[in-house]
């Protein structure tokens, strides 16, 4: 089976990328002249690569139908980094991006559109969030993935268009971004350094890379037939900044330490943030397997392999 991935660079898109490749699909990746392949480099020879920008509505078109993708795994997104500004590359990256790919492959034909939302979608709420909830994202970030998300929904009531949308939570693990909290503090802490953190009583609902992967493997093999809409992919459990750094302090056995207070927040914190992972559960035959303390287990276990990787980023 022919698949596309676009995000391919990043961490969820690399990791499902790794996953299709040793399934041994024929993997098409598109990516821009200037991405950053370090965590892909290593799967050259086994997977086709296709120069291609998504704000490029004419080439993008051209890109599908020269692939001609049986599913296609939209991971490509822009601004959740705090460091990511902009208001306008924003817009291009998550809307105007996703609506090229979306009419491109809608003239194309293919089985299954695969779009990735985030939980940044819902903005602030005190309760589980589910996917009817009323969704009042918070900045530009939220803003454009939820008008990305209500676009894949309108394809798909008005044109018959076969996407879905996949709401992730905080996925982490091997290949995770070197600026995100678990790699950062773990990588510090195996390099014998304290990591220098804002506050402990944030909180997040980290859910292990494999879990994550094996939601959207389900629905490219087709092993779950879903009604177009949105589906959470979260642990359905949620955990303070504080318990994490506390469990990567025990695992790297260093005695290090964090140094709290010393790095300002980027943005306002939740005081609630869990996903209800019952419709995908329901629905998808899918929940995720690997509690946090493993998962936590498995990624400190693989940066201390990889550390290179990370120490010089």
């Amino acid at each position: 089976m022919r698949v596309l991935v676009t995000g391919a660079t990043g961490f969820v898109g690399a990791c499902l990328a790794r996953r299709l490749v040793e399934t041994g699909y024929d993997l098409h990746i598109m990516t821009r002249h200037d991405s950053n392949r370090w965590r892909i480099a290593d799967l050259a020879g086994r997977l086709t690569e296709h120069g291609c920008d998504l704000r490029d509505a004419a080439m993008v078109e051209s890109c599908v139908a020269a692939i001609e993708p049986e599913v296609v795994c939209h991971l490509a997104t822009y601004g959740g980094f705090a460091t990511q500004q902009g208001g306008r590359e924003i817009v291009e990256a998550n809307l105007l991006g996703t609506m090229n790919l979306v009419r491109s492959c809608e003239k194309s034909g293919v089985r299954l559109i695969i779009n990735t939302g985030s939980s940044s979608e819902y903005g602030p709420k005190n309760h589980p969030l589910q996917e009817d909830d009323l969704p009042e994202p918070v900045g530009d970030y939220g803003v454009t993935k939820l008008a990305a998300t209500l676009f894949c929904q309108s394809e798909a009531a008005t044109r018959g268009v076969p996407v879905v949308t996949l709401r992730l939570f905080s996925p982490y693990g091997p290949w995770d971004d070197p600026r995100r909290l678990i790699p950062y503090a773990a990588a510090a802490l195996l390099a014998g350094e304290p990591p220098h953190l804002a506050s402990p009583d944030s909180v997040r609902d980290y859910v292990y890379i494999d879990d994550v992967l094996d939601c959207y493997m389900m629905l490219v093999e087709g092993r779950a037939q879903p009604a177009a809409g949105i589906y959470n992919v979260g642990s359905g459990r949620q955990s303070s900044i504080g318990e994490v750094v506390a469990e990567l302090e025990r695992l790297a056995g260093t005695g290090i330490g964090s140094l709290w207070g010393e790095r300002a927040a980027a943005r306002p914190e939740p005081t609630h943030w869990v996903a209800d992972i019952a419709r995908a559960r329901d629905q998808l035959g899918w929940e995720p397997q690997v509690p946090l303390h493993e998962g936590l287990a498995r990624t400190v276990a693989w940066l201390s392999r990889h550390l290179h990787l990370y120490r010089r980023k």
